[in-house]
């Protein structure tokens, strides 16, 4: 829960002693000060009918994209005198240490965004931080709602009834989307004898590359599984694949134990593909940058990575020449879902006094022009679904399975973080071969089962 800080105590003015002289020239000071625009503030610019308009300050952390961002603030600024002053925080991790800090202040700019998962963000909306946005998309027949994919609000968005005791609504607006999913280098293809239009789509094929990449002596799939985050993402894929999205949401809340035969399907997927050799060497503690390189130097055939991979690439090996697929299914019971959603996205805050010019620059950003524009220059998936028909091909291609994308955030139920990190490490030990799939899921099952006793006993 974020907490409510005090503002800190004004401190004691300092005492001055001013002679006839410097009284006067002070009072001509303040007089001109007050009758001429634009010489006593840092927060309001002045347009060319000499009416102050605000600054809109925006806090982000996205390295990449503060000079299009900038851009976007200038077009702003000349469209409707409005200034829009970007600051950057990065890295990540001390973005957010600015944002709890400055929450806990009330000090937060007129635009943020939260790096945080749904709990956090439900925090910042019942301490106040965080305006309701629901009236804005749906006014004018839901104009500013119908811009988006529908996966990129359900990320921003708290459904009636859920679990957090948020109020139904929409808090914020997603600037881009983003999607998981495998990627595949069409030269290599060729190299191993496969057609690079017809990437693998059932598991079983999926496996059989195995055997061609052992006799090229070629490196399979590369992702961060180290990070462990993406193992959980692709066990998150092949569960609602294997079991369906109801069962595996029972799982999370106590229904299911993860020693259900379905549960250990799911994990016996990573013993055969390690068995196979579809996987790289190294993978259970490579961190996805080194991935990265490593798929855009074509040493690798197989990628696991987001949409945001594109930008990474292009600035990696331009003339990379590659393919995005699904996951190949392993099940013709579910459909093979992926994760996605909105992939940043900002939030206005609700005490600002500058709240509804936030608003309306959030709106114009993330209109079609603005949106485009927007991902020509990050190589980021458009939040606004209109975009996608002038974005280049590469990208569009993470965009058309979009339909299949879920995300925890969206769940509405979350799993205990020890039960995750069980259920991640579990995964990285089948790899190596330290443990079976049905050990592993007997270790998560007592891991699940003490976290809910001691749920119970709160």
């Amino acid at each position: 829960m974020v907490a409510m800080g005090t503002r800190g105590m004004i401190g004691e003015s300092t005492k001055h002693t001013f002679s006839l002289k410097s009284f006067l020239i002070y009072l001509l000071m303040a007089f001109s000060s007050f009758f001429l625009p634009g010489c006593g503030s840092n927060s309001s610019e002045v347009n060319n009918t000499n009416v102050s308009k605000p600054t809109i300050l925006v806090w982000h952390w996205m390295t990449d994209r503060q000079a299009p961002l900038a851009e976007l603030a200038k077009r702003y600024e000349e469209k409707t005198g409005i200034k829009i002053k970007f600051e950057l925080y990065a890295p990540s991790d001390a973005y957010s240490q600015k944002v709890r800090a400055a929450a806990q202040g009330n000090n937060l700019p007129d635009i943020f965004g939260i790096l945080a998962e749904k709990r956090d963000f439900a925090a910042f909306i019942k301490a106040g931080h965080i305006a309701d946005l629901t009236p804005n998309m749906n006014a004018e027949n839901g104009k500013w709602k119908n811009y988006f994919f529908a996966k990129a609000l359900a990320g921003n968005e708290f459904n009636e009834g859920n679990t957090y005791g948020v109020s139904a609504g929409i808090y914020g607006v997603p600037i881009d989307v983003t999607t998981i999913q495998m990627l595949y280098n069409k030269d290599l293809f060729r190299e191993l004898g496969l057609d690079p239009q017809k990437p693998p789509a059932t598991f079983d094929e999926f496996l059989a590359i195995g055997d061609k990449l052992k006799a090229k002596n070629m490196q399979g799939l590369v992702s961060g599984w180290g990070e462990m985050w993406m193992i959980d993402c692709l066990a998150n894929n092949y569960a609602f694949n294997i079991m369906g999205k109801d069962k595996v949401l029972a799982t999370l809340r106590g229904e299911v134990p993860y020693t259900d035969p379905d549960w250990v399907k799911v994990l016996s997927l990573f013993k055969k593909m390690q068995d196979s050799g579809v996987l790289a060497n190294g993978l259970v503690t490579m961190i996805n940058k080194t991935a990265e390189q490593l798929f855009a130097n074509g040493k690798a055939v197989f990628a696991f990575n987001g949409s945001w991979c594109v930008n990474v690439y292009k600035g990696m090996n331009p003339n990379l020449n590659y393919g995005v697929m699904l996951p190949p299914r392993a099940s013709d019971k579910y459909p093979m879902s992926i994760w996605g959603g909105a992939g940043t996205s900002f939030m206005v805050n609700d005490r600002s006094p500058r709240k509804e010019e936030a608003i309306k620059f959030l709106q114009w950003f993330t209109e079609k022009d603005q949106q485009v524009f927007f991902a020509e220059k990050t190589n980021n998936l458009p939040a606004n679904k209109e975009s996608i028909k002038n974005i280049p091909e590469i990208l569009a291609q993470f965009s058309d399975d979009i339909e299949y994308a879920t995300h925890p955030n969206t769940w509405g139920v979350s799993e205990f973080p020890p039960v995750i990190e069980a259920l991640d490490k579990g995964i990285q030990s089948i790899i190596i071969g330290e443990k079976s799939p049905e050990q592993v899921s007997q270790d998560v099952q007592k891991i699940k089962e003490r976290e809910l006793a001691k749920k119970k006993a709160k």
